[in-house]
């Protein structure tokens, strides 16, 4: 199991330090249901990650493990394809960026984000955890790689849990800091520029 959780740990960690979510949960913070939205985004957000690494579990088990339970050959397979995939679509967003900084636009789910119900709030961070063109491949990679280890279905859920949990921290720090009564976050207009090389990354 401590071999395949290093070779996961990196997938949780580049998850983790997202910027998407991490500017919508602050975004979210801010607003007048700051406490059950920052909630309700964290629990979407845990759904999509566990979900969708529950579903490359149940794909990645039946076809085991090669020999001394390491990741199945196939797995360094589709790791090359998703990094193949995910420096193709990183190239993409940096040849479509703004050349003047100036002209970037907020993507329009953010200007509307103080307006969003708790169903949609919810459902935002389930998209971004499950269908975030940058987090599913790592999460699919990361899933690969636990299902196909040989593990006992036990240490596979642990596994994953343990994933999904790194892959959050990201959020539950300003939601904890917010929950537990510390600093305030940053009104929407403190953090427009921030939102605006949000538009540049995944």
């Amino acid at each position: 199991m401590g071999v395949v959780l290093g070779d996961v740990l990196g997938f949780a960690a580049a998850v983790a330090v997202s910027p998407l979510p991490i500017i919508a949960i602050i975004l979210i913070l801010a607003t007048p249901r700051g406490r059950l939205n920052g909630l309700l985004f964290t629990a979407g957000w845990i759904l999509g990650l566990s979900a969708l690494g529950a579903v490359m579990l149940a794909i990645a088990s039946p076809a085991g493990a090669s020999a001394h339970n390491h990741p199945a050959t196939w797995v360094g397979a589709l790791k090359l394809a998703l990094g193949v995939f995910l420096a193709l679509f990183g190239a993409r967003l940096w040849h479509r960026r703004p050349k003047d900084s100036s002209q970037a636009q907020l993507p329009k789910w953010m200007g509307a984000i103080d307006r969003l119900t708790p169903v949609k709030v919810f459902g935002l961070g389930l998209a971004l955890a499950a269908l975030n063109a940058k987090n599913a491949p790592l999460t699919i990679a990361a899933g690969a790689a636990i299902g196909s280890a040989g593990l006992p279905v036990g240490q596979q859920i642990a596994s994953l849990a343990i994933f999904v949990l790194i892959a959050t921290l990201g959020l539950l720090a300003p939601l904890g800091v917010f929950v537990l009564g510390g600093s305030e976050p940053r009104p929407r207009s403190a953090i427009g520029k921030t939102g605006q090389l949000s538009t540049m990354s995944p």
